[in-house]
C-alpha cells in the first residue's frame, strides 16, 4: 500500500519554519568570542532536521543546500574551524536562501536554483578555507538536479550517497538517534535549546544575554512537551458554538424568572451553576487563539542588527514583554506596522554615533519594544532615545504640502501630521525611508485593526509610538447605545466622547444638515436613524445624545437616543449569514438573544463629511 506523502507537507513547512526561526535567533544571540556549545549543536540539529526531512519528500535545493550548510557547522561545533562575525552573516544569508526556498515548495513556484547553487559553492569554499577548487568545480557540475531534479543526481553531486537507496542517501539514518531528528515533523524532537524567553531580551550588534526567543513545542523533550496543531478554522467554529451556548443560556435565564416557588429557586441555583461554567467555558475558548506577542517581537533582532550595520550605527535593542498575549490573527498583521516604526526609529529617530557623542549621549542608540494588557486591550510601545520629532519642519512641511492645520495646534495634533499621505521629512530619499510612504499606511493598518497610534516626543531626547490593540479580532470593546427600540455597538476605540448638547450650540445649514459646536470647534451631526432607515425616539438632537467620533479620516457627531452601557461583545459576520449592510461591521447576540449591529464607524463618515468639508473648512 503506497503512502501519498503530500498529506505531511503542511507539517514539513510549518516544522522547517520553526527550525529556521529558531536557527536565526541563536545565531543572533551567539557570542562569537565565546560560543556555547549547546547553541552551536542545536543550530548544527536543526539544519540536520530540515535536511532529513526535505529527504523524505525529495524537497532537492533544501537537502543541497543544508547538507553543505550542516557540514560547515559540524566543523565549527567540533573546533576544526572557529565561529566568526562573517561566518554569522553566511549563516544568516543562508537563512534567507533557505526560506525563500521553503516558501517556493510551499507555494508550488519555481525555485531559486541558480541562487542555491551559488550559496552551496559559497558555502563549500568557506567550509574548505580556500577558494574554490577543483573539488567546488566538481560539486558546481554536480548541480545538474536544478535543472532536473532527480534523486540521483543529488548522489552524484555530493559523492557521499554511494551505492545506497534513497533512506540511507540523505543521510537521516546514519547515526541512531538521527532518525528521530529527521522525523521531527511526527515526533517531538531533543533537537534545539528548551530556554524558554523572557519577559526581557536585549539585542545587540554582537551578542546578548537573552534567551532565543519562544520555545518552539516541536523542540522541547518528549516530556515537556503538551502542544498540538489545530487548523484556526476549527477553533473559530469552536469560539461560535460557545457563543451559541451563551444565548441559549441567557434565554433559559428569562425562562426561569417565570418559574415559582421551590422549583423556581432551584432552577436559579442551577442557571447560575451554568451560567459561571459557561462563562470559563467562553474564556477557555478564546484564549486558544492567543498567542505570546514574541512572535512578532523575535523577527526585529535581526531586523535592527542588519539595519544598523547598513547605516553605520551601534543600536541595542530591548525587547520587554514579549510573554503578552494577543489574538492570532492580530500577530500577523501586525509586522508590517512595526516594522515601519522600528525602521524609522532607526533612520530618522537614532543619531549618528559622532552626533550623539556631541550631544552628550551614549554613542550606542537605544530602541525598546514593549508590550503590556491594559484592561481589554494590548498596548505596543516604541521607544527611542534619538533627537525626537522637530516640530518646526513637521508645520513647515505641512504648509508645503496643503494640510489643513489650525493656528495654534498642540505638540499632539502636529505629531499626527506625520500621518498624512506623502509626509516626509527626510532631506535625502534613501532605500529606507524618505519616500513619504510608510507612515500613512501604519495608521490606516492600525485603525483596520480596531486599534489606534498614538505620539510623545521630547525634541533631542527621544520618541515613543503607542499602538493599542483588541485583545483580539474576535471581541470588541463597544458602547450600546439605542434608537428607537434597536441597540446597536459602536467600537469603543473611536470615540471621544459623549455628551447630551445644549440647544444653542447646534448651528442647522441649508437643507436639514447640522453642525454641534464643542470648544470652539464644529462637529458634523449625523443622525443615526436616518443612516439606519428605522424609527427613532427623538429627532432633535438636544433631546437626544450625541457621541462624538473620530475614525482614520473623519470627525462627527453620531446623534441617538440614548447611551445603554459599555461591554464586550462576540463579532458574528453579517455576510456570512445575510449580506453587506452599509454602515454595518458585523453584529452580535445580546444576552437577551437579540441582535445587536456594530457599526462601521469610518464608511459612516464618508458622506457626512464631504457634505460639510468645504463650511468647516472655513470655520477652523
Amino acid at each position: 500500500m503506497s503512502i501519498d506523502m503530500k498529506q505531511f507537507h503542511s507539517v514539513f513547512f510549518e516544522e522547517s519554519q520553526e527550525h529556521l526561526d529558531e536557527m536565526e535567533h541563536l545565531l543572533l544571540d551567539l557570542d562569537v568570542t565565546n560560543p556555547e556549545n549547546e547553541q552551536l549543536n542545536t543550530i548544527f540539529r536543526a539544519a540536520h532536521s530540515i535536511k532529513g526531512g526535505a529527504g523524505i519528500f525529495g524537497f532537492d535545493a533544501l537537502v543541497s543546500v543544508t547538507h553543505v550548510m550542516e557540514g560547515l557547522l559540524d566543523k565549527i561545533r567540533q573546533g576544526k574551524m572557529t565561529i566568526t562575525a562573517e561566518r554569522v552573516d553566511l549563516f544568516l544569508s543562508s537563512i534567507d536562501v533557505l526560506k525563500g526556498i521553503l516558501t517556493s515548495y510551499r507555494n508550488n513556484t519555481g525555485i531559486d536554483w541558480a541562487g542555491a547553487n551559488r550559496l552551496t559553492e559559497l558555502l563549500e569554499s568557506t567550509t574548505a578555507e580556500k577558494p574554490k577548487s577543483k573539488k567546488s568545480k566538481k560539486v558546481d557540475e554536480g548541480f545538474g538536479f536544478f535543472t532536473d531534479p532527480v534523486v540521483h543526481s543529488v548522489q552524484e553531486a555530493y559523492g557521499f550517497f554511494d551505492d545506497v537507496d534513497k533512506s540511507q542517501a540523505y543521510g537521516f539514518f546514519d547515526e541512531p538517534e538521527s532518525n528521530q531528528e529527521a522525523y521531527g515533523f511526527f515526533d517531538n524532537i531533543p533537537a534545539a535549546s528548551t530556554s524558554k524567553s523572557t519577559a526581557t531580551i536585549e539585542v545587540t550588534n554582537t551578542h546578548s544575554s537573552s534567551t532565543p526567543g519562544p520555545t518552539n513545542p516541536s523542540l522541547n523533550s518528549a516530556s515537556e512537551s503538551s502542544s498540538i496543531r489545530v487548523d484556526v478554522a476549527k477553533v473559530d467554529q469552536l469560539i461560535n458554538l460557545v457563543g451559541e451556548i451563551v444565548i441559549t443560556q441567557s434565554m433559559m435565564n428569562l425562562i426561569g424568572k417565570s418559574i415559582e416557588g421551590s422549583l423556581g429557586e432551584k432552577y436559579q441555583s442551577i442557571s447560575a451553576e451554568l451560567e459561571r461554567n459557561t462563562r470559563e467555558i467562553q474564556e477557555a475558548v478564546m484564549s486558544i487563539r492567543m498567542l505570546p506577542v514574541s512572535f512578532v517581537f523575535n523577527r526585529f533582532p535581526r531586523v535592527v542588527r542588519d539595519l544598523s550595520q547598513k547605516m553605520g550605527k551601534s543600536i541595542d535593542l530591548i525587547i520587554e514583554g514579549g510573554e503578552t498575549e494577543l489574538d492570532k490573527g492580530l500577530t500577523e498583521k501586525l509586522v508590517d506596522p512595526l516594522t515601519h516604526l522600528v525602521r524609522n526609529s532607526i533612520d530618522h529617530g537614532i543619531e549618528s554615533a559622532e552626533v550623539r557623542i556631541t550631544q552628550g549621549k551614549n554613542p550606542t542608540g537605544k530602541v525598546i519594544l514593549r508590550a503590556t494588557q491594559q484592561g481589554g486591550s494590548i498596548v505596543i510601545s516604541i521607544t527611542d532615545d534619538g533627537g525626537g520629532l522637530n516640530r518646526q519642519k513637521i508645520l513647515e512641511k505641512a504648509r508645503e504640502k496643503n494640510i489643513p492645520i489650525a493656528d495654534n495646534p498642540g505638540d499632539a495634533e502636529v505629531w499626527q501630521l506625520i500621518f498624512a499621505a506623502g509626509f516626509s521629512t527626510a532631506e535625502q530619499v534613501t532605500d529606507v525611508s524618505g519616500r513619504g510612504v510608510g507612515m500613512d499606511v501604519v495608521k490606516r493598518n492600525v485603525q483596520s485593526l480596531g486599534g489606534r497610534i498614538d505620539i510623545d516626543s521630547i525634541e533631542g531626547q527621544g520618541a515613543t509610538f503607542t499602538i493599542r490593540l483588541p485583545l483580539t479580532l474576535a471581541i470588541v470593546d463597544g458602547m450600546c447605545v439605542s434608537v428607537g427600540s434597536q441597540t446597536f455597538i459602536i467600537p469603543l476605540v473611536s470615540i471621544i466622547e459623549s455628551m447630551q448638547p445644549a440647544e444653542k450650540d447646534i448651528k442647522t445649514l441649508a437643507g436639514d444638515d447640522q453642525l454641534l459646536l464643542v470648544r470652539d470647534q464644529y462637529w458634523p451631526i449625523l443622525p443615526l436613524y436616518k443612516s439606519m432607515q428605522i424609527e427613532p425616539d427623538f429627532t432633535e438632537v438636544h433631546k437626544g445624545i450625541a457621541v462624538l467620533i473620530e475614525t482614520n479620516k473623519h470627525k462627527f457627531a453620531l446623534f441617538v437616543d440614548a447611551l445603554v452601557g459599555q461591554q464586550q461583545v462576540v463579532i458574528k459576520s453579517l455576510e456570512q449569514h445575510y449580506r453587506r449592510v452599509q454602515g454595518v461591521a458585523g453584529a452580535t447576540i445580546m444576552g437577551d438573544g437579540s441582535v445587536a449591529l456594530i457599526l462601521d464607524v469610518e464608511s459612516l463618515g464618508i458622506d457626512i463629511a464631504q457634505k460639510n468639508y468645504d463650511y468647516l473648512a472655513k470655520t477652523a
